[in-house]
Order: structure tokens, then sequence, then C-alpha cells
């Protein structure tokens, strides 16, 4: 099960990209508005016809009740294909609800992607309600249903950024934690960098960041004469301390920054 709804892909161009994939919820929401759009065109279209044909004739009455069928087949099977084709992924239900279907490698929604991933949409409605699509999306990372597995596809959410916090400690640190941070590694460029990223991510689950910080910590908390060290009880507030203390330092010269120290452990 994962832990946070946030995915990384890398382009050819070797750049590294992160999504917030859209869960079912969100999704079922933006679904509902674009259902009862649907609906709406239907009875409109519908209303249209009637007045058109009249009631007394029997023909264009008959000639009117195939038309609109054939118009519920063209809106069913035929209005997430135009508007994801023409929208950018985005129908006016997913535009209400911030959302946007883009490809796995994080580029632009195609015509043949859209239609791939809208052809299957009958097999996740099986066999009421979208419940093979509920169950396929709850044991994927992307919750991606038949039609996005078959297209390469994801929804993700377009929520507006958010400006990365300071990093903040509250409270204060104790002399104890100071002292245990006086016989600490003092963190490379690319390990700051790691610390603050992992720590200014507000759509992490708390038992997330302290996965994260578990993996970071123990590298950063031996001591300096190469000896195991106790690790940190609160591995989190561990990192924030070594990147307070480490922020007021000047920077070294000289070192591989390019890599983590735990990367280039292994090399």
């Amino acid at each position: 099960m994962q832990l946070d709804n946030t995915v990384e892909v890398e382009t050819p161009e070797h750049l590294g990209l992160r999504f917030h994939v859209a869960g079912p919820t969100r999704r079922g929401w933006a679904y509902l508005i674009d259902l009862l759009l649907r609906l709406a065109a239907l009875v409109l279209f519908e209303m249209v016809s009637v007045l058109a044909t009249g009631s007394s004739l029997h023909w264009p009455r008959r000639l009117a009740s195939g038309v609109t069928l054939l118009a519920l087949f063209v809106v069913e099977w035929g209005y997430f294909v135009l508007f994801e084709t023409v929208g950018n992924g985005r129908t006016p239900g997913k535009r209400l609800l911030r959302l946007r279907v883009v490809r796995e490698d994080g580029y632009p929604l195609s015509f043949a992607d859209a239609v791939l991933r809208n052809l299957l949409r009958a097999a996740d409605f099986l066999p009421v309600g979208y419940l093979l699509g509920l169950v396929v999306m709850s044991w994927n990372v992307r919750f991606a249903r038949l039609g996005d597995r078959a297209a390469g596809t994801m929804v993700v959410s377009e929520d507006a950024a958010k400006a990365v916090p300071v990093v903040a400690i509250d409270p204060q640190p104790t002399a104890a934690e100071l002292g245990q941070l006086a016989h600490a590694l003092s963190p490379s460029v690319a390990e700051r960098n790691a610390i603050e990223l992992l720590l200014g991510r507000r759509d992490l689950s708390p038992a997330r960041r302290r996965e994260l910080a578990d993996m970071l910590a123990p590298c950063l908390a031996a001591p300096r004469s190469g000896k195991p060290g106790p690790e940190p009880d609160d591995p989190v507030r561990f990192l924030a301390l070594v990147h307070l203390t480490s922020s007021r330092s000047p920077a070294r010269f000289g070192e591989d920054v390019a890599r983590p120290r735990w990367e280039r452990a292994r090399s």
C-alpha cells in the first residue's frame, strides 16, 4: 500500500517530474459532473427533437427516436474522447476539479490514447457502478483503471503549488540534542538539499516522512570517529537540527557533491 499519492517520472531528457495522482473520490466527483452534463445534453436534444417532429406524426416520431439513440451512442462514447483530446486531457468535470489525464511518461495525452482509455470504460463499469475499475485502481500506485493501464495514462491533480516553508524547529533544541550534533557528520550540499526537500514537503503523511528520514538520519548521526553511533529517537527532528546547524556553517569545497554520501559509499 502506498503512503502518499506522489509519483516521479523521468523523461527521455533525464528530467525528473513529480505528479500527484488523483484518487478515486476526486475522480468520482469529476465523473458525476460529466454525467450530469451528458444527461443535460441528451434531455435538450430530446426536447428539440420532439418539438421539431410534433406529436401527431407517427413516422417522424419514429425517426426522432432513432436519432435519439444515435445521439446517446455518440455522447456516451465520444464525450470523453472529444474533450480529453481538444482539452489537453481535461473534460469539463476534470477542469472543475483541477484534474488532467497525461501519459505515464509525463507527456500530454494524444487522440489514440484518449480513444484507447475510453474504449475500456465499459469493462471498468462491470459488474455495476465501476466496481471492477475501483478494484483495479486500489492495487496500482497510480490509481490506474483498466483503460489507463491499456493506454499507459494516469489522472493527475493540478492544485496550485504551495511555497516551500522555511524549515522550523519547535520546540527549541535542547543541550543534549546539540551535544549529539557536535559528534555528527556534516552533510554535503546534496544531502542538505535532500533534507530541505523532505522537510519542506507537506503532502507526505507522517509515516512516509519518518520512513524517508530513517534512511538518511543514520548516515549523518554516525560519529566522526567512524564508529557506529546511536540512532536518533526522532529522525525527522534530527534532520531538521542538522539542516539548521549546517546552514550556519560555510560550505565546504573540493568534495563530491553530485551524489549523496549514502550513494558514494556504494561505489
